[in-house]
């Protein structure tokens, strides 16, 4: 969906194996792997190395895709822009609740596979009120990779970020409210 709207790359954090780089790679998405093995996130050093092969000068988007759990990877920056969490309808409405950091510092939450709605015990404003208590600025765009429900307003506000990310300008120390983000 973003194809003509800016050069995308991925990072990809999982356990083991590079099936999701492989994913992205086959349509044409330069992506790496970082397999932590037995660690549950990623951390800066780890995003930093697999850097070093990568042609990230030359994107306009770098997605940096952390290992798939709600708690370990709330506590570490990886030098990111934005923070957006994919939450889907399959996982519970009481999961902002639960783990309240990770929404805590996010900006964004996709709540994803929402075709799924009609199938499920799953209350759309329950999880609305949750992420109300938790996060200091609630967004949420509904999403379905599927019937592509909430894929152009997700598109737009990475665009929008992207667009006032350039405005600013590289962040230094003390020029702006993101000064503890170090960019290199």
């Amino acid at each position: 969906a973003l194809a003509g709207k800016g050069r995308i790359g991925v990072i990809a954090g999982d356990l083991e194996t590079e099936r999701d780089a492989d994913r992205l790679r086959a349509v044409g998405v330069p992506a790496a792997a970082i397999t932590t093995g037995s660690a549950c996130h990623l951390d800066a050093d780890m995003v930093h190395k697999s850097l070093h092969r990568f042609p990230w000068r030359e994107l306009d988007y770098l997605f940096v895709e952390n290992v798939g759990n709600l708690v370990c990877p709330a506590i570490y920056d990886l030098g990111q822009a934005v923070n957006v969490v994919a939450l889907s309808v399959t996982e519970g409405e009481d999961k902002p609740l639960k783990y309240p950091v990770m929404f805590r510092k996010a900006d964004l939450v996709l709540l994803t596979k929402v075709d799924l709605l009609p199938h499920l015990d799953f209350r759309v404003e329950a999880v609305l009120d949750a992420l109300a208590r938790v996060m200091p600025k609630p967004d949420v765009i509904r999403v379905s990779a599927r019937g592509g429900e909430g894929v152009a307003e997700w598109l737009d506000w990475l665009l929008g970020r992207r667009a006032e990310l350039v405005k600013e300008g590289p962040a230094r120390p003390g020029t702006s409210p993101h000064s503890h983000h170090h960019h290199s």
